[in-house]
């Protein structure tokens, strides 16, 4: 692919021309047969596409400036209140809900990372997506894996009905590819330092290759920066956060940054050039069962993380990702494959504090330094009269904490009432909850906008790998104490700015409709689920399916 940096009205016809340059002409596919004469047959290729970090808010602020692959599926069905209904909105957690149909309660992905005191490593966290088990050559590396992930996806549950059916996952992110493809997959590919990689074992194929050769030969010369959309001229201006100064960058890549690279919208377009390649190859759509293929788009998150969310930075990254979904499909369409789409978020984010005190939110903090669990043990231990060494582990301000494994049952009470009793009369925290009051909340029910803290904490809690007290704070507190270049704001609270995002799905010929009442992500499964006519056991799912004809009849019921 050659990776356009015109923003013209041109420009989807000029990135769907790169995006099938040296790819084989793929023969036209037969009509399935219909399964009755009022309705359509199954779609033969389910496509799941996630922006990761793809606020609703985000999605409301750009609506109207897109214009290429945002804008066709929001033709569709759209549903602009999906929710990650969960209090831990994390990247991980919110991946493992989008094709599984089931919450982090159930899925065991109850953060990107969490603490487990019996792993025989002197480090105790454990990656959502890694074989901890195992060793790598690099001492600083994992083995990546998708073993924690504790239900199927519905890319496994097509391929265990009809054999023949592929499943494909692609990202610029191990854990989105892993967790939206599962355990049984055909393909697995995802961004690593400077190329895409699949699992430990398994061969590489020509179409990876070709694009990491296309991404080698762009990073050995770079690229200037990418111009700015006037829409998006009115966000510019520096903004100081810690160390780090960003709402200047337009994207130039120096040769040889491969870090750069990913966090920006090159890695997206690298993302769905990678995928075509292996629609191609795999003549996915064109079989003799429906296949699924799972698109994570990771450079949302990169760029909302190191720069935020209202800068021209975001502003430039969904301009263009807009342009190289509208050449994707376009691409799709010239191969005359019947395909559905989906396309959804892991979570949603919120800009750093610097810029919102200046946008009418003074309100707006960054997390207190004594809320990390260093600090907090030392607090605990003033109370409790145990060492502070290790006494309370976690991996931020906020979240799930673990208490000392080896403290006598009394003393690890003692240290979990002493901790709630610091957390309670902090400004910030808006709610401390235990393990066993979680463990005594039933799973929500209704609608996810009404669910209290306790609820969504609820939903994010899976007794095996949760932590002894998980911490809340409150809404416009981001849980990032000390910002720095890369890394200026973040996500994972439990307020709807983190958890609301779109859910679209779009198929030629559908009549669009617009639901604006809240759904959730696990809805998606159920519904792409009846979309194929696949049946399901009674109760696979915590999500339930949206009808998405808008007339008289029904998407729902496998027939």
């Amino acid at each position: 692919m050659r990776y356009t940096s015109a923003l013209s009205p041109a420009l989807a016809a000029i990135a769907a021309a790169a995006l099938s340059i040296g790819a084989p002409a793929a023969a036209s596919a037969a009509p399935a047969p219909a399964t009755a004469a009022s309705e359509p047959a199954p779609p033969r290729l389910l496509i799941a596409l996630a922006m990761d970090q793809f606020s609703a808010d985000l999605f409301a602020e750009y609506r109207s400036h897109f214009t290429g692959g945002l804008a066709r599926l929001a033709t569709g069905a759209v549903f602009p209140a999906g929710y990650q209904s969960h209090a831990a909105t994390e990247t991980c957690p919110g991946h493992s809900t989008l094709l599984t149909g089931n919450r982090p309660a159930h899925t065991g992905i109850i953060a990107n990372t969490w603490i487990d005191q019996s792993v025989a490593r002197p480090k105790k966290e454990v990656y959502c997506a890694e074989d901890e088990t195992r060793a790598a050559a690099d001492p600083k590396d994992y083995v990546a894996s998708v073993g924690h992930l504790l239900v199927p996806t519905l890319g496994e549950r097509m391929k265990q009905h009809w054999p023949a059916a592929r499943n494909v996952a692609v990202s610029g992110k191990d854990r989105a590819a892993l967790m939206m493809g599962g355990h049984v997959i055909d393909q697995v590919w995802w961004w690593k330092n400077n190329g895409f990689v699949t699992l430990d074992g398994r061969s590489d194929v020509p179409a990876a290759r070709a694009e990491n050769a296309a991404v080698a030969k762009l990073l050995a010369k770079g690229a200037p920066a990418l111009p700015l959309p006037a829409f998006c001229a009115p966000r510019e201006g520096a903004i100081q956060a810690g160390s780090a100064t960003v709402g200047t960058g337009h994207f130039a890549l120096a040769a040889g940054d491969a870090t750069a690279f990913r966090a920006s919208p090159r890695l997206d377009q690298a993302t769905l050039d990678l995928a075509l390649k292996l629609v191609d190859a795999m003549k996915l759509g064109k079989g003799a069962a429906p296949d699924m293929l799972a698109v994570s788009l990771s450079a949302t998150d990169y760029v909302g993380h190191a720069t935020g969310t209202q800068g021209p930075e975001m502003c430039l990254q969904l301009a263009t990702v807009d342009q190289a979904l509208g050449a994707f499909f376009a691409a799709l369409d010239a191969r005359g494959i019947d395909y559905g789409v989906v396309l959804s978020a892991d979570h949603g984010g919120f800009d750093m504090p610097e810029r919102q005190n200046r946008a009418a939110m003074p309100q707006v903090a960054r997390a207190d330094a004594a809320l990390l669990p260093k600090a907090l043990s030392a607090a605990v231990a003033a109370r409790t009269g145990l060492p502070a060494q290790g006494l309370i582990l976690g991996d931020g301000a906020a979240g799930d904490f673990w208490v000392k494994a080896d403290l006598p049952p009394a003393d690890k009470a003692r240290v979990v009432e002493a901790a709630r009793a610091v957390l309670a009369s902090h400004p910030q925290v808006a709610a401390v909850f235990t393990a066993a009051e979680l463990a005594a909340t039933p799973m929500p029910t209704g609608s996810p906008e009404t669910w209290t803290l306790i609820q969504r904490a609820r939903a994010s809690f899976y007794a095996p790998r949760s932590g002894d007290f998980v911490v809340l704070l409150n809404r416009g507190v981001m849980a990032l104490p000390q910002p720095g270049p890369g890394y200026v704001a973040t996500h994972g609270s439990p307020w709807d700015y983190d958890r609301r995002v779109p859910i679209l799905f779009w198929r030629k010929g559908m009549a669009g409709f617009e639901q604006p009442s809240a759904v959730e992500t696990v809805d998606i499964a159920p519904t792409l689920s009846a979309w194929i006519n696949l049946p399901v056991p009674q109760g696979a799912y915590d999500g339930r399916c949206l009808d998405l004809d808008s007339g008289p009849g029904s998407t729902c019921g496998v027939k």
